[in-house]
Parts: structure tokens; sequence; C-alpha cells
């Protein structure tokens, strides 16, 4: 029945100037935290399907980042480790070319489902992953070639894969995979298409900008099993844009982790001799300044913040954050990020925002 809906699916889009690749990707578990390097035994294996579509600049933005394609990948990842058991993905992704479009670059974001999450009991050992859905992002660095046999290409490089569930539930100490690929590529195509260039000038001067924004979500604390709470963040910042596609911030947070309070509180019963107090005041606040893409309707963007009010002194001065933002209107936007300290994953964050 798959193989039915996926020549079904092939053939219904073979008119709309798509592409499909599928690559087999032999890999290793990078040691990033001592807490996984008993869980690193085999080199992983894996199975990429991707689904691309193609542009030929009908809008803007497309000829702004050099024809790129966007699309959906299902990915197959074989740990090779009964206790991290085998992992599912789907993932939207956008492909973007350079040096004559035989180099690609590809992002995408997605969901994935581990087959053999922790457990107290049965899977102590897995503490790479508690739940048995996560999210998950990954990067290709390829050499493509198509249409090198009638319709038939080939490519290779490296990927890089994250799996973290972002401390919804602990334990969450991830897995970052590195892994070479090789694939082959069709392409569907009807005839020569010309790529339309945009003929838009680029503006001289671009007004600062102002947003409030608002995130929440839940967590829980490196202590397994001590419960997952909710947090707030508001963030007030100022963008300018520099240029078609990117844009400067500048802002302010305000953190209210209830998660970081119930820690706080743990520490204080359970290491007597540190001198913490349960009264210590768990609320943040942060300056960052950061970086956005902008790609369509969609923006990836990059922050790094330093907490100016932390009386609880809690994976240090520095955070960061990724994530994407999704133009809604004019006004209004949404997001979903990550925010870490280095390679200690803090919080995934929803939020909603508005242009001031």
């Amino acid at each position: 029945m798959k193989q039915i809906l996926f020549f079904l699916f092939i053939f219904s889009t073979a008119t709309a100037q798509f592409s499909v690749d599928a690559s087999y990707m032999y890999g290793k578990i990078l040691p990033h935290s001592k807490s996984i390097k008993h869980l690193i035994i085999n080199h992983p294996e894996s199975v990429l399907l991707s689904f691309n579509k193609k542009t030929f600049g009908e809008l803007e933005w497309q000829s702004n980042f050099n024809f790129p394609d966007y699309g959906f990948s299902l990915h197959y990842q074989n740990n090779n480790n009964d206790v991290l058991g085998n992992l599912y993905g789907v993932y939207g992704h956008y492909n973007f070319y350079f040096l004559k479009r035989n180099i690609v670059f590809r992002l995408g974001q997605g969901i994935v489902y581990n087959t053999n999450p922790y457990d107290k009991n049965t899977n102590f050992r897995n503490f790479a992953y508690s739940t048995k859905l996560m999210p998950s992002i990954y990067f290709l660095l390829n050499y493509k070639k198509e249409i090198v046999i009638d319709n038939i290409g080939f490519e290779t490089g490296l990927a890089f894969f994250h799996h973290s569930n972002g401390s919804i539930k602990s334990p969450n100490t991830s897995t970052n995979v590195l892994s070479f690929q090789l694939g082959l590529n069709y392409a569907f195509e009807e005839g020569n298409i010309e790529y339309k260039y945009s003929n838009d000038t680029l503006k001289s001067f671009y007004p600062i900008k102002y947003n409030i924004f608002f995130r929440t979500g839940i967590n829980e604390s490196d202590i397994i099993g001590i419960g997952q709470k909710p947090f707030y963040n508001l963030s007030f910042y100022a963008d300018k844009q520099f240029a078609r596609k990117s844009k400067v911030q500048f802002g302010l947070d305000a953190f209210y982790m209830l998660s970081l309070k119930e820690y706080i509180k743990y520490k204080s019963v359970a290491f007597p001799n540190e001198s913490i107090s349960e009264n210590t005041d768990f609320k943040r606040v942060g300056l960052f300044t950061g970086y956005e893409l902008q790609i369509n309707k969609f923006s990836v963007e990059a922050q790094l913040g330093y907490y100016v009010y932390s009386p609880f002194k809690f994976l240090g001065p520095l955070y960061q954050r990724i994530g994407t933002k999704y133009q809604i209107n004019k006004t209004v936007f949404s997001s979903f990020s990550l925010k870490t300290h280095a390679a200690n994953a803090e919080a995934l964050e929803f939020g909603i925002g508005v242009k001031l």
C-alpha cells in the first residue's frame, strides 16, 4: 500500500516541476556529553527520502535566494543500539544552491518518533531520549548533479541530525549524528524553463521597528521525576533590516520559569552544604542581540543573550536561542524556538508576537 501511494504521488506531481531524492547515510553519534558515552557503541545507519518543489522566480523571494527548492522529507535512523531504539522523522525543508547549483545546503525542521525512550524500570540507561515524540533539525551539505543519465542524477556529502525534546521531560541529553551521505535524485522536467529574476530595487533606508513577543511552554529540570512546569517569557526588542532578507535585533528578555523555582527548592534541601535558600529569586532578565534571515513568510533567527539579572546562577551567564518565525500578517507573527545554554537545552518555546 505504501508503494502504491508513493507512485501515485510521483505521477500526480510529475507535471509540477518536482524532484525526489533518496540517500543512504552512515554516521557517528558525537560525544557531546559524558552522560551518553555509554550509548555510543555502534554507528547509526539511516535512509532519507525527500520530495522537492522547484522554484523559478514566480515570486520575488525565490530569485533573491537563487531559486531554492522546498518540500518535505522522511527519515529513518537505525541507531544499532537497543537502548536508544530507532527514530522515524518527518520534516519540512528548504534547499539552497551555490556554485552554479552544484552545491546544495539544506535546512530541515520536523518531529521524530523514538521506539524506546527512557523508562526508570525497563530502560533506565537511555539518558538521550525521554519522550517518544520530540522535535528535530537537520542540515545537509551536498555536491548534487541532476540529469546525468536521463532524468537520474547523484549526490553526496555530509548530514547532521540533532534529536532532542528540548527538556520538555528529563532526562534529555539528546544526540547529534554526523553522517556521510550518498544518494540518487530524479528530476521531472517539462522542457527548458527559464528563471525569472526579480527587478526590484534595493531600498536605501529601512526604519527601525519594535516588537513585543510572548513565549511559553513546559519543561522539567535535570532532576528526573521532579515534574514538568510551565514557563512564560516576555521579550521586547528592536530590529532593523539592512538588506532584502536580513535583519539585526537587539532587545530584552524576562524569564519566569517555574521548573527553576522547583530546582532551587530541591537544591536547598538536598545539598544543604551549598547554602542555597529556597527563597532565592528564580526570575531572570537578559539582554540579547540576534540575526534574522527572511525566507518568504518564514524567518530563521539566532540570538545570543547575557543575563543581567539572575540571582540563582544556573548554567552560566550566556544563553542562546535558535528558531523559526512565521509572518501571519503585517503585524502578527508566531514562532517555534529552542533556548539553550551551549549544549544544554533548557526549553522549547512557542510564541506569538506583534510589531508595534
